[in-house]
């Protein structure tokens, strides 16, 4: 599974890498609303939410359905704005401002975009003008409560009052706590978007891609960019060009704006190092694949606390060793054990450190 953007006809300086306030306080809300997806912004979010107000944290939660889930393509407003290809502004109200030019079917669109589930490959719907759609998106935003069923009334009966109200929020969220953070990241990620902008000049798209993250590939052809994501996407640039946004709030998440008509936009993460690339889709599947039999769950048990010969399995077991070593190749293909020779001996050991990587409940439960 990918996100594919095709570039066919792409021209070098239509690709642009720049941060974005608006971008960087989407995450930040996002993190303060699900903060178990950031564990090393833990103590930010339990700073932040103690000093909140409480008439700001109640309004947090109004329509936090527009960030907790995912990322609404509201936080990148300059994606959408018709033309030859806006940017993101240098300050937060700049990119406020980039929202206000949203017409009031991109705004409701982007708003509604997880009540109505629509097809981001294809046109809207004209959710504001189609009765059917309209009852369609309200019976949706009911089915998630009655908090989300009273903001899709008010978005569809009055868009400009919420526009208002978001735009207020945004505002108090930058004097509350946001404008400390954008002080503290900002030049980093300025530096970060130099440093990809010369890559992108003096090594090409595919190196500036590979140093965004391994998940993004250029094909072949350098025709196509691939994203390895855990879902579909198609886009294609036009004359407005490609966009890299970097954040620093938002690791792990990786994200592709592929809305019909929008520039496509890379949302990325830095500001930590990995300890290793991230796994592809198909190297986590084969790993909960393998992790998946009750026998190969105990043999990684046995050698997460020391190595162990296919016969000395086989024994412990009560199995045959050519079932066995069955086992043991399909553990050694999803990467989670490591082989050594001693002597005539062939020793198996599970790699803790690729199954920390899956989740420490996991591996506790291994160890325990």
């Amino acid at each position: 599974m990918s996100v594919r953007i095709d570039i066919t006809g792409l021209r070098p300086e239509r690709v642009t890498v720049v941060p974005s306030p608006i971008a960087e306080l989407g995450m930040a809300l996002h993190a303060l609303s699900e903060p178990g997806h950031h564990p090393g912004l833990q103590g930010w979010v339990t700073g932040v939410t103690a000093g909140l107000d409480p008439h700001l944290a109640d309004r947090m939660c109004e329509a936090d359905f527009l960030w907790r889930t995912t990322f609404s393509d509201l936080f990148t407003p300059f994606a959408g704005v018709p033309g030859q290809g806006a940017l993101p502004g240098a300050t937060l109200a700049e990119d406020i401002d980039l929202q206000d030019k949203l017409s009031d079917e991109q705004f409701v669109d982007a708003a509604l975009e997880f009540t109505c589930a629509p097809d981001h490959d294809v046109p809207g719907g004209g959710v504001l003008t189609d009765p059917a759609l309209r009852r369609r998106a309200l019976d949706l935003a009911e089915s998630r409560g009655p908090r989300q069923a009273r903001f899709a009334e008010r978005l569809l009966d009055d868009p400009p009052r919420v526009r208002a109200w978001l735009r207020q929020f945004l505002e108090e969220c930058d004097e509350a706590f946001f404008g400390d953070v954008w002080a503290r990241v900002r030049h980093a990620l300025a530096a970060d978007a130099r440093h990809k902008t010369e890559l992108l000049r003096r090594r090409g798209l595919g190196e500036a891609l590979a140093a965004v993250s391994s998940a993004v590939t250029l094909d072949e052809d350098g025709d196509r960019i691939v994203v390895d994501k855990l879902g579909e996407g198609r886009t294609a640039t036009d004359e407005r060009g490609l966009l890299l946004v970097p954040t620093s709030l938002g690791r792990p998440h990786l994200m592709v704006l592929h809305r019909y008509g929008w520039q496509p936009v890379l949302h990325y993460p830095v500001g930590s190092s990995e300890l290793a690339s991230p796994p592809s889709v198909e190297q986590l599947t084969l790993r909960m694949t393998a992790l998946s039999h009750p026998l190969r769950m105990r043999i990684c048990r046995h050698l997460a606390r020391s190595a162990f010969t296919t016969g000395e399995l086989a024994t412990a077991y009560g199995v045959t060793a050519p079932e066995i070593s069955r086992h043991l190749g399909v553990l050694k293909k999803a990467g989670l054990i490591t082989t050594r020779r001693r002597g005539r001996y062939v020793l198996h050991q599970l790699d803790v450190t690729v199954v920390a990587r899956l989740g420490s409940d996991f591996l506790e439960g291994l160890l325990r």
